[in-house]
């Protein structure tokens, strides 16, 4: 089996060094970048990218930007380090398409440990499950498909969407989405589901608007 490669993008050496050796030493190929300039060069011309892992405070290009520009052509899973855990730090990522968030100083072994389940959950061969009316999920492909029209959507969103197609019908808190995406560590507040479930409200345009439904004051659901 080919060597998945994981971009590294960060403008300390001593971090590149550190998880680019634990990442190889678990069997990944890694290319790193100083920059983000650099680092979105990286990713236009080497379409063969599992992952990024992307600092948020880099010169030429910050780690927020970086993520929209590959969100523009990508769904690749994207973690995002910071120096930082404030709450602006982390909505502003997750608002521009970030997967996960991990805050320094971390350990980089579990830092490969949410590599591999990242990768998993983007690339799981999992049976596609029965469709609801227009709305088509491929989890073989990782894509979602409306009336045949290829919908662009992020990991979280797509696990997001997956998850409340599995449960259509029922209402689901905020907390009961945190923890069945963003996992029980989580270290954001609930309004991170609110702006996704926003976006996907968008994507999903006039389907969206009519299934997606808000139950007030107690959280969300997606209708039959």
């Amino acid at each position: 089996m080919d060597k998945k490669k994981i971009l590294i993008a960060d403008d300390e050496e001593r971090i590149v060094s550190l998880v680019s050796d634990f990442l190889t030493s678990a069997g990944y190929e890694t290319v790193t970048a100083a920059d983000g300039r650099q680092a979105l060069d990286i990713f236009n011309s080497q379409s063969d990218i599992s992952l990024a892992i992307i600092d948020i405070m880099m010169p030429e290009i910050d780690g927020w930007t970086l993520t929209k520009e590959i969100r523009k052509t990508s769904n690749l899973p994207i973690i995002m380090l910071s120096a930082r855990a404030e709450e602006f730090d982390l909505l502003t990522g997750f608002e521009s398409g970030v997967d996960e968030y991990v805050t320094k100083p971390f350990s980089p072994a579990v830092l490969v440990k949410r590599v591999e389940a990242l990768l998993r959950r983007s690339g799981g061969a999992a049976e596609e499950k029965p469709q609801i009316k227009g709305l088509v999920i491929d989890k073989n492909s990782f894509t979602v498909t409306l009336d045949g029209e290829l919908l662009e959507l992020t990991l979280k969103e797509f696990e997001l969407l997956d998850y409340l197609k599995e449960n259509a019908g029922r209402v689901l808190s905020r907390e009961q989405l945190l923890d069945a995406i963003w996992g029980f560590d989580y270290v954001g507040d609930c309004r991170t589901v609110d702006s996704h479930i926003a976006r996907l409200r968008t994507k999903l345009k006039d389907y969206g608007a009519s299934k997606l439904k808000t139950v007030y004051g107690m959280g969300y659901k997606l209708e039959n």
